[in-house]
């Protein structure tokens, strides 16, 4: 499934993503640098109604948001060398928690991820456009 959208449309497009992933829990985002994952990760907990603050776990590896449903774990590996640091940073326990994971560059611990994971790329269309590609829903 595709969800194509322009910049200033991307809540109505979380919203949409929500809908087509209903009761799914781990998400797994690839996606060039810049291509807009942790935005479109914002809109997804705009959308779930985060009451806490968001914003990027690039340093802090995992940021946990609070939603009306429940938590929200939202994980950036990008900085971490393998899958041995990402166990150490504690993906694990967020991964099998039963909460919402929103996972940025996945590749780099991805033998340690549900089977149940929606694997989501996200292309740069142009400076307003993004495409959202849902690769797979177990």
């Amino acid at each position: 499934m595709e969800i194509v959208f322009e910049l200033k449309y991307i809540n109505a497009a979380a919203q949409t993503f929500l809908q087509k992933t209903t009761n799914k829990k781990v998400f797994a985002f690839n996606g060039n640098m810049g291509a807009g994952k942790t935005t479109f990760i914002h809109a997804l907990c705009d959308a779930k109604k985060v009451t806490s603050p968001v914003g990027s776990p690039t340093f802090s590896i995992i940021n946990e948001y609070v939603f009306p449903g429940g938590k929200i774990f939202h994980i950036d590996l990008y900085r971490l060398k393998d899958e041995e640091e990402a166990v150490r940073a504690g993906l694990e326990d967020c991964l099998y928690s039963g909460e919402i994971c929103f996972v940025e560059w996945p590749e780099k611990a991805i033998e340690i991820f549900p089977e149940e994971t929606v694997f989501i790329n996200i292309d740069l269309i142009n400076e307003n456009t993004r495409k959202i590609t849902i690769e797979s829903i177990a």
